[in-house]
């Protein structure tokens, strides 16, 4: 007799005499089979994992041998991950014996309400796709989205999710949907990037000898790019100050550390020269 009409029997008050001694003696054995249904679902989902894992193994290795992108590598891997576990929910759920049938039923029934609940994973969805095949940036490159003004190196491009490492070493993540639909500054973009560094003399100084020496240091560097324009120029003439800028080009990947020497450079050799880097003064006559 099944558990569902015991109950009726009871809530109608029509227990007949030995129904509940037959009921117990059948506990016993649908306890088991109960149980030896949970062991089997456990023991499927272990395996499915495994399964999983090795498909995704095997997805990364054939992804990395064909020359693909870090960033679609980890687009396209966590994109199956939730694909596998959608599916092996649906198969664990038939072997318990529910009707995965009706439950697709129900969720295509159910479908406005379901696309409201999920509008905003649904548009970080879209936006990941429209990262990958439009490609604004890619791992390894340093973004700045100009809606928040967060900015970092990109580590993960995920199917909703994009991670970015700032100079810090926080970690800021940003739904696609936004990096999508946002205008963001892509400074890994060119593999040149160009430089700046101002510095300011004394209006007393020699100018011309001044430019001489900042001219020498980019001429006597050789990571700055000499295909592309480099110089030293009057910038501006400030309060205080003459501006000179050094303006060069380098390689995206030496620029910061390039920059750092060439500014400590720069005081070094006009020290050196004797040429006075100026500072904020005032200067009061008396008559």
């Amino acid at each position: 007799m099944e558990n569902t009409e015991f109950i009726s029997e009871i809530t109608e008050g029509n227990l007949k005499p030995g129904v509940i001694e037959e009921f117990l003696n059948e506990l016993p054995s649908k306890a088991l089979n109960f149980g030896m249904k949970v062991l089997l679902c456990i023991v499927l989902f272990l395996i499915g994992v495994k399964i999983i894992q090795l498909v995704r193994k095997m997805l990364r290795r054939s992804m990395e041998k064909a020359g693909a992108e870090e960033g679609v590598r980890s687009f396209v891997d966590s994109f199956v991950k939730a694909a596998l576990y959608v599916l092996l929910g649906f198969v664990l759920l038939s072997w318990f014996g529910v009707d995965t049938a009706s439950i697709v039923a129900l969720v295509g029934s159910a479908g406005v309400a379901i696309e409201l609940a999920i509008q905003g994973s649904l548009s970080n969805l879209a936006g990941g796709v429209l990262i990958m095949l439009l490609k604004p940036f890619k791992v390894g490159d340093f973004i700045r989205e100009d809606t928040h003004g967060n900015m970092g190196t990109v580590t993960e491009i995920q199917i909703f999710y994009t991670k970015l490492s700032t100079v810090d070493n926080q970690v800021v993540v940003l739904p696609n949907g936004s990096l999508a639909n946002t205008s963001l500054t892509n400074a890994s973009g060119n593999r040149e990037r160009r430089m700046d560094v101002k510095v300011g003399i004394s209006y007393a100084a020699d100018l011309k000898k001044a430019k001489e020496v900042l001219f020498s240091l980019l001429e006597e560097n050789a990571q700055v790019i000499k295909e592309m324009e480099y110089r030293v120029f009057v910038d501006e003439l400030a309060d205080s100050a003459v501006i000179l800028n050094m303006r060069c080009y380098f390689p995206q990947e030496v620029f910061w550390e390039e920059k750092w020497r060439m500014t400590e450079n720069a005081k070094l050799a006009l020290d050196e020269a004797g040429i006075e880097i100026a500072y904020p003064q005032l200067d009061v006559h008396m008559k």
